[in-house]
């Protein structure tokens, strides 16, 4: 993947992917613990993610970190450890497959019941060749016989510990899990998968999973133009005999955007979340506001795209300051240059605010939400 980093880690849309994948794990019916395997030096990393993310996406699990081993049977024998009961059903999961649903867990748990043991799999869509070590096609193997193995694989505890007591007898290299339970001469049944439960493994896999929503909002907002008051646009303090009144610091033009981005998310204006009755708000920085704004949405899966703010003013001039508050807004957003734009317009004189009365301002935004 090239990120520095364990791949689960990366962000997938709102979340990361590990978290995407225990976000549904925490739907599946009748599962109560999760081992969560990372690699040594990364359980700090890991609990902190499950001390944010936790108790408000999957409140009702219990999770617990485990360090991982050098291979994947050994990180599968070190969670394997961990559980102290005697009786009972384990599922083995990929953390880099964040797409598998409850439907698909309670498919392969169903299958399970039959014999003990299950996979999830789907047909093989590609005709399949065997080849030698010179790339030669040696075979082709009847394609309507090929499944593409996914997990979940879930098994009854005591044969999944029994198949990991004889590898420690016979040690090989191990693909999956199902491939020591079928040496023990059980019958491993196969469940329908589903061909969106990929895993991410390479750069492409990351644009392949995202499924994208967007939405668009607008907002607007208008102030007067009073003695006695600092004049602040976007988070810039403004030169001017005159100032806006109003019961925060009046920025109009952050006031329309925070407008815009919670009417593209449909979670109402400003006056919902910060009432202008509310001493806690008299005089506050509208661009803290802005990142509380920002919160909110992120806590409900949206991240904003770009944003385009106006500022109608027939004075002061605000071309010497549009880069700074342009700057201020990207800064806030975490959005590139292209994504924030801020303009300033006049209304020819005419209006109040041609007369100087107020200012006003308009914005539009898109977030986007992926699946």
């Amino acid at each position: 993947m090239g990120l520095g980093k364990n791949k689960v880690f990366a962000s997938l849309g709102a979340m990361p992917i590990i978290i995407k994948n225990l976000n549904n794990l925490a739907a599946v019916q009748n599962l109560h613990k999760v081992l969560v395997v990372v690699g040594s030096g990364e359980e700090e990393t890991m609990a902190g993610l499950l001390k944010q993310y936790g108790p408000s996406h999957f409140p009702r699990v219990e999770w617990q970190v485990v360090t991982g081993g050098k291979e994947r049977q050994d990180s599968v024998q070190n969670a394997l450890a961990q559980i102290t009961e005697t009786t009972g059903w384990v599922a083995v999961h990929d953390g880099a497959r964040p797409f598998a649903d409850a439907a698909l867990f309670a498919r392969v748990w169903a299958a399970a019941r039959t014999t003990g043991a299950a996979i999830a799999a789907v047909p093989c869509k590609d005709t399949i060749k065997t080849v030698n070590q010179w790339e030669e096609v040696t075979g082709t193997p009847i394609r309507a016989q090929l499944r593409a193995v996914q997990t979940p694989q879930i098994f009854r505890l005591d044969i999944l510990r029994q198949a990991y007591a004889e590898l420690a007898k016979h040690p090989e290299p191990v693909t999956d899990d199902a491939m020591l339970v079928e040496k023990l001469g059980i019958k491993v049944q196969v469940a329908l998968g589903a061909y969106s439960n990929i895993k991410i493994t390479t750069p492409e896999d990351m644009n392949r999973g995202k499924e994208i929503h967007m939405q668009i909002g607008s907002g607007f907002d208008v102030h007067c133009l009073v003695p006695g008051r600092k004049l602040v646009l976007c988070g810039v303090t403004v030169p001017y005999e005159k100032g806006l009144e109003g019961h925060s610091d009046a920025d109009v033009a952050v006031h329309a955007l925070m407008d815009a981005m919670l009417g593209a998310a449909g979670l109402g204006d400003i006056g919902k979340f910060f009432p202008d009755n509310d001493p806690a708000y008299k005089d506050a920085d509208s661009m803290k506001l802005l990142a509380e704004v920002i919160k909110v949405l992120k806590e409900k899966g949206w991240l904003v795209n770009n944003v385009d703010v106006t500022v109608i003013a027939q004075a002061p001039k605000l071309a010497p300051y549009r880069e700074q508050m342009k700057d201020n807004l990207m800064k806030a957003l975490n959005l590139p240059e292209d994504a924030v734009n801020v303009k300033a317009t006049t209304t020819e004189k005419l209006g109040f605010t041609g007369r100087g009365e107020g200012i006003a301002a308009e914005a539009v935004a898109s977030i986007n939400k992926v699946n």
